[in-house]
């Protein structure tokens, strides 16, 4: 007995003699040459918190080494001065668990883990130690996962019963953290986007944060989520639809405009990208313009629609009052449309300013109701509509 208690406490001892020392001995030269000089860089900027750093470094096995020069190399400045060996290296060591657990995990591309599974973050919310709390949440969801897209879905399906968070406009702030999310049990677009981001994350499935600053008619800004399948891209959110790559957004994204900074549409990025998301910051958020993306998936899914028979459009037109039914008396709404509970769009109508044949169009189901949600002169107000055979126009009055 004596002698196990002593092999114990020897074996304590080692350990922590050998994490200080190992961190004060840190050698650049053991890591991976294209992240010598990052980390020599990053490690300066730290300042004071460099040790903290070379501990994660030191520390870590050599299987796991390159997933702390990644991180470390292309770090937030805040975090370089601030974040903490224990909390970086819990969050390492989780994410290289579920890729030696999940299959889809272990046949990711180094270069697609490294930045969309593994950092600790997703956008600018403040830290918050969620790796290993989601793992033991999510990870009995995909147990039975034969693909990635079948782990995919079953998070999708059940994160809002596993975390009880709902979108509201009254959360705290935009840009939440797990923890804050699920404590308030309300988040934005944003903060949904980042606990489904997180939760996908946790169990191996590359996932990043999408949006853009503000649509093409000027509504607004939204956020939501890409997971990577295969080699390529597509979207969900929070509230998934019948299937990825489908939304009640897709008909305003393909209107975005790639040249545009305000109207693009960004995906995240933990290391340097072409440029940065405007809609947070202009230095610490990498981001790709993948606004063409959208463009051409919503063209292709738009000639699908209008090829289908069972397909019609609901044109809308606000004038101002019903005696200025002229082009000239058009003016701008927000019409968001909804299928029962569900929406299935929104957009801006036309106003004098555009072509006369400009209408608000969306593509709907032939024999379908649907209801269109706007407002006028006495505030929220809603519109009921039934679609036959042929295209409508529908008639809106602000006064």
């Amino acid at each position: 007995m004596f002698k196990k208690v002593f092999s114990f406490v020897f074996c304590c001892l080692s350990t922590a003699i050998f994490f200080n020392v190992s961190a004060q001995d840190f050698k650049l030269s053991s890591l991976p040459s294209q992240y010598q000089k990052p980390v020599k860089n990053a490690l300066k900027a730290a300042g004071m918190n460099r040790t903290e750093l070379e501990k994660v470094l030191a520390n870590l096995p050599k299987e796991m080494r390159e997933g702390a020069a990644f991180l470390i190399a292309y770090m937030p400045k805040n975090d370089l001065t601030t974040i903490k060996s224990d909390h970086l290296i819990h969050n390492i060591e989780k994410a290289y668990q579920a890729r030696s657990t999940f299959s889809w995990a272990k046949e990711i591309p180094d270069s697609i883990f490294l930045n969309e599974v593994l950092p600790y973050r997703v956008f600018s919310e403040d830290l918050d130690d969620w790796r290993g709390d989601f793992y033991d949440r999510f990870s009995k969801y995909v147990t039975n996962s034969k693909t990635i897209k079948d782990a995919i879905v079953a998070i999708n399906k059940n994160i809002r019963d596993e975390v009880k968070v709902d979108y509201n406009t009254q959360r705290k702030k935009a840009n939440q953290n797990p923890s804050e999310s699920i404590s308030q049990g309300m988040a934005s677009c944003t903060g949904l986007s980042i606990l489904l981001i997180d939760a996908l994350r946790s169990v191996g499935i590359p996932a990043r944060i999408a949006g853009t600053p503000n649509w093409h008619d000027n509504r607004g800004n939204h956020s939501w989520v890409e997971v990577w399948i295969n080699g390529k891209w597509y979207f969900t959110e929070y509230y998934p639809d019948k299937d990825l790559n489908y939304s009640w957004f897709l008909a305003d994204a393909g209107k975005a405009d790639p040249n545009s900074k305000e109207h693009s549409i960004y995906a995240a990025s933990y290391k340097p990208a072409a440029t940065s998301f405007p809609a947070w910051s202009e230095t610490e958020v990498y981001a790709d313009n993948v606004s063409q993306r959208y463009i051409d998936l919503f063209n292709q899914q738009y000639s699908q629609q209008l090829k289908d028979k069972s397909y019609t459009r609901l044109n809308v037109t606000m004038y101002l009052s019903k005696d200025q039914c002229q082009p000239e008396g058009r003016t701008k709404c927000n019409v968001d449309i909804f299928q029962g509970n569900d929406q299935i769009g929104g957009g801006s109508t036309a106003t004098k300013l555009q072509d006369a044949n400009d209408h608000l169009t969306f593509i709907v189901k032939k024999n379908q109701s649907y209801t269109l949600r706007y407002s006028n002169k006495n505030g929220p107000t809603e519109k009921k509509v039934t679609v036959n055979d042929e295209p409508l126009n529908v008639i809106l009055y602000f006064n």
